[in-house]
């Protein structure tokens, strides 16, 4: 699905990413961690078409991204819903734009509100909903599009804890129930071993280590001493990534 090759992007003499290497099979999930400024959402936004590359290249299902595409989904982490427009609007927004006609948007804008247990505020605006609910219509308003390929920043990041959890049950049991290629930049370690089949741990404009996850698709996962291995594991090579960093001050 995805392919990475010796990719560099620069924001005028600073480096953010260098001679990044990554392949993402098709339906698989990957998470992306790393310390404040290592290129993470950079990385990302580069999959998604809205960053040009100084140097390398991106391939999509064997083509070269040069620009954004319609087959994939962005989730950002503030959600970025209209709000002078309801939640059943932002979701058929993209509907629209693509010249759909009016019964099949309803069917699929009820079908995607119900499925993520939000169609009872279907005329709600987001300033009448909480956090965890604007962050279901931003997911609601992606997956409407059926994208092949689901890229999230930070997406639960701005949640509590319980809102957080659930907002990760619910995006692995729409994952499994449709897989996609999905790729997430998080700063939670939980986060990252619950969600990702691979996890790309980055330093400083590079990938450090690729961590592959068994446990990926274990709804429990989180209540075995499994789960916490690899919570350790990702923690043992981001903390030399930090140890790094100190020693360089």
């Amino acid at each position: 699905m995805i392919r990475i090759r010796d990719l560099g992007v620069k924001y005028g003499n600073e480096t953010a990413l260098e001679n990044i290497d990554l392949d993402i099979p098709k339906n698989k999930t990957c998470a992306i961690i790393g310390p404040s400024g290592c290129g993470k959402t950079t990385l990302l936004y580069t999959m998604a078409g809205l960053i040009v590359p100084s140097s390398g290249k991106v391939l999509i299902n064997g083509e070269e991204l040069k620009s954004t595409r319609k087959e994939t989904g962005v989730i950002l982490q503030n959600g970025g819903l209209l709000p002078w427009k309801t939640a059943w609007d932002n979701v058929a927004l993209g509907l629209k734009a693509r010249g759909m006609d009016k019964a099949e948007i309803n069917g699929k804008v009820s079908a995607i509100l119900e499925e993520l247990g939000i169609l009872e505020h279907r005329d709600k605006y987001p300033n009448q909903i909480s956090g965890g609910q604007r962050q279901r219509v931003s997911i609601a308003r992606t997956l409407v599009l059926e994208p092949d390929l689901l890229l999230m920043d930070e997406a639960s990041s701005s949640l509590d804890a319980i809102n957080r959890e659930h907002i990760q049950n619910l995006i692995l049991k729409l994952y499994m129930k449709n897989p996609a290629t999905m790729v997430m930049v998080t700063h939670s370690i939980e986060e990252a071993v619950f969600l990702g089949q691979t996890i790309v741990i980055m330093e400083r404009a590079a990938i450090k280590h690729i961590i592959e996850n068994p446990y990926f698709g274990d709804e429990d996962i989180r209540t075995k001493p499994e789960y916490y291995n690899i919570c350790l594991e990702v923690r043992k090579w981001l903390s030399k990534e930090l140890s790094k960093e100190e020693e360089d001050k």
